[in-house]
């Protein structure tokens, strides 16, 4: 009996070290996609504030590394948007408004679906943990393991 239970205890270990690794995994890629989502929301309100100024205003360009630029705002019409692959083309201001509109949405889509991926996995986890310690207890004990 002490074998099968613990046989039980280290399958249910391994299996809780790859759901553990999974979880990290997708927290990670969680960080990711809420970091690219805020990018988006400030581009869109850029965006937003950029659409009620006018031409030769003065700006504050960040360049990184908490340094800014100073410019002028010149023209409004045509904006350069990334489309992916290091390709960029000319769109006009509500073209670029909806491209990025759309992405955010897209993304917090992505992020729905992970995050009910993570919450299941995390149930499995807790699942996982209590039957190894129920396992556990009973072999203390030295009682037959119930059925797991």
């Amino acid at each position: 009996m002490a074998n099968k239970a613990e046989e039980q205890i280290r399958r249910l270990s391994v299996e809780l070290q790859l759901l553990e690794q999974t979880a990290e995994n997708m927290q990670s890629r969680l960080n990711l996609l809420n970091a690219a989502i805020t990018d988006l929301t400030y581009a869109g309100v850029t965006l937003d504030g950029l659409e009620k100024e006018k031409e030769n205003v003065g700006l504050l360009v960040p360049i990184g590394g908490s340094s800014y630029v100073k410019a002028k705002l010149d023209n409004i019409d045509r904006l350069v948007v990334g489309i992916g692959a290091g390709v960029s083309v000319e769109k006009t201001l509500p073209e670029t408004k909806e491209v990025i509109k759309n992405r955010r949405e897209e993304l917090e889509k992505t992020r729905l679906s992970l995050q009910t991926q993570f919450a299941q996995v995390v149930d499995k986890i807790n699942d996982d943990r209590r039957k190894a310690d129920s396992l556990i207890a009973e072999m203390r004990e030295g009682k037959a393991p119930a059925n797991v």
